[in-house]
């Protein structure tokens, strides 16, 4: 069994007072590293938090008007409802907007929605993720739709007869 030294504690020996500072200096050198370490990550932990945080939305509609008000709206062939009707939109470009009402002529268009600046190739990235609000883009676009013309009867008969004799003589 060994006997410990007088003026020793915890079996440090003669000399502990001087192995102690050694050891917290070792040790706290150790701590001022690591703390030195994550301040250098502290930016990009913050960069990380605030991209989270700071998110961006652009919220796209259109609305289409008609004068009659009441015609039934078709987006690229989908029934959309009763003017005025607005649709939620995820991409820019060309769409087909048919206006179909009793007692008019149907109304096809195609119509071009072009992006706006903040939605334009690289800043689109930016603003849709980044943006820190919600900017809202909201397009109306109003038509005219035409009565129906009424034919008349004997002019409907007479083209009628017109192309059956061409049909009749191969013209």
């Amino acid at each position: 069994m060994k006997t410990e030294e007088k003026g020793s504690t915890n079996g440090l020996g003669p000399f502990w007072p001087f192995r102690i500072p050694f050891r917290c200096t070792f040790f706290a050198i150790h701590c001022l590293r690591d703390s030195i370490a994550m301040w250098h990550r502290l930016p990009a932990v913050l960069i990380a938090i605030l991209c989270t945080c700071q998110t961006g939305c652009v919220h796209r509609r259109f609305t289409v008007y008609s004068n009659p008000p009441g015609a039934l709206v078709k987006v690229d062939g989908r029934d959309i409802g009763y003017t005025p009707a607005s649709i939620d939109f995820t991409w820019y470009g060309t769409r087909e907007i048919q206006l179909l009402k009793d007692g008019f002529e149907t109304h096809t268009e195609l119509v071009s929605i072009r992006a706006p600046w903040y939605q334009t190739f690289p800043l689109d990235f930016f603003s849709d993720n980044f943006l820190g609000t919600h900017a809202s883009d909201h397009r109306q676009f109003s038509f005219q739709m035409q009565p129906k013309r009424t034919d008349n009867s004997t002019e409907v008969i007479q083209r009628g007869r017109s192309l059956r004799s061409e049909a009749l003589h191969g013209r």
